[in-house]
């Protein structure tokens, strides 16, 4: 009797957690799709400013990563890879930007802090959020979820975790074999 309360137990707790553990197998946008255009406060070293992602299209492919919270462990280390990587982003044409729904005040600091002045982040609202398939339900906010656009505003690449293993690596090789394919018209 005392094996099946606990095995009851046990099967009650995975199911209660089952919610919380399924935003690891996140959605995301599918390559091919336009990206919705937005315009958001944004903040670069510290200094804020009004980020449209048609305009930055012009310039290159845009690297668009949401992630749930500023300064929180995950967020910080996946924003010290971002800044890492930028100067390599950046020889390739490609802008990186951060997204959460944290305040404009917060990412003033984070942009310093994490981001090291080296991209921007900027200000998620619920529709941008929404419209990436990026909402993370249980918490709020965004999930961790990080996309190529192409400068014609269609998504070439997604990749959709909590972890942070894998977007930044990722989207270098995206935006590498995107340079390529272009060399290559």
């Amino acid at each position: 009797m005392i094996f099946r309360k606990s095995a009851l137990l046990l099967s009650l707790a995975a199911c209660s957690l089952a919610p919380v553990a399924a935003p690891a197998a996140m959605a995301a946008l599918k390559s091919g799709t336009k990206a919705m255009d937005f315009t958001t406060q944004a903040v670069l070293g510290g200094q804020p400013f009004t980020f449209n992602l048609k305009n930055a299209l012009k310039k290159g492919p845009v690297v668009l990563y949401f992630y749930p919270k500023a300064f929180t462990s995950g967020c910080t280390i996946e924003a010290n890879q971002f800044a890492e990587a930028t100067e390599e982003f950046n020889a390739m044409g490609a802008t990186v930007i951060g997204i959460s729904a944290d305040n404009i005040e917060t990412l003033k600091k984070f942009s310093v802090e994490e981001c090291r002045n080296k991209f921007a982040v900027a200000v998620g609202s619920k529709k941008v959020i929404k419209a990436y398939d990026a909402n993370l339900p249980v918490l709020g906010g965004s999930n961790r979820t990080t996309y190529i656009i192409a400068p014609d505003g269609k998504i070439i690449w997604s990749h959709s975790s909590l972890n942070v293993k894998g977007h930044v690596p990722g989207a270098l090789a995206g935006v590498k074999a995107w340079q390529a394919a272009m060399a290559g018209k």
